[in-house]
């Protein structure tokens, strides 16, 4: 969830959209609305799908260039974080393949982006979270790819299935498959990871 005490000011850095008359956006909120209310989550989104640290700023930066350029044509207000979602993925594809290059409109929302992103943690809080996280990668790293997704979509960003059915563009029932069959695989991997330390020490 986004911090309430961020300054957003990239949307007066932005030019205006301009806004199709035949598309309504009556219920959408506006743009610095959606950038203070989603940027974690597109942090969180984009760091687990795979967007490397050194990338990691650019890819948020640019995932929020999209959204603003391209708010006027969601025509569902109810699938924004679906939609969001949907454009994350994309854009860490189109990094981890190098050929996504930054446009002028980027440069001029860095600045105010960089001062805006989430605090990092502390030393103290890195420790004591390091093991934890650790483990947890160590386990979604034996799930393979679509049960992995789906698992981090809907346990760790707190998406439902709906919005992942949306996202993804897969049939419900395929969805709730991958995801029973991902919490079953999770379930018994971390059982594994927890009794090798006791196994260790007989």
């Amino acid at each position: 969830m986004a911090e309430s005490n961020r300054t957003v000011g990239a949307p007066a850095i932005l030019p205006d959209v301009s806004l199709d008359p035949h598309v309504s956006t009556q219920s959408l909120p506006p743009f610095h609305a959606i950038y203070k209310e989603f940027l974690d989550f597109v942090w969180s989104s984009a760091r687990h799908l795979g967007a490397s640290a050194d990338a990691i700023d650019d890819v948020v930066q640019d995932v929020f260039i999209v959204i603003h350029g391209r708010l006027a044509t969601l025509q569902n207000p109810g699938a924004l974080r679906s939609w969001i979602y949907g454009i994350v993925r994309r854009t860490v594809s189109d990094y981890r393949r190098s050929r996504r290059t930054r446009d002028a409109a980027g440069a001029r929302l860095g600045a105010e982006f960089r001062s805006a992103r989430p605090s990092l943690p502390s030393p103290l809080e890195m420790a004591e979270r390091s093991s934890e996280v650790e483990m947890l990668e160590s386990i979604l790293a034996e799930l393979d790819e679509p049960r992995r997704e789906i698992f981090v979509m809907v346990e760790v960003l707190e998406m439902t299935v709906p919005e992942v059915v949306q996202s993804l563009e897969i049939p419900l029932n395929t969805a709730y498959s991958r995801l029973r069959l991902a919490r079953q695989l999770f379930e018994e991997a971390l059982a594994r990871h927890e009794a090798a330390p006791c196994e260790g020490t007989r």
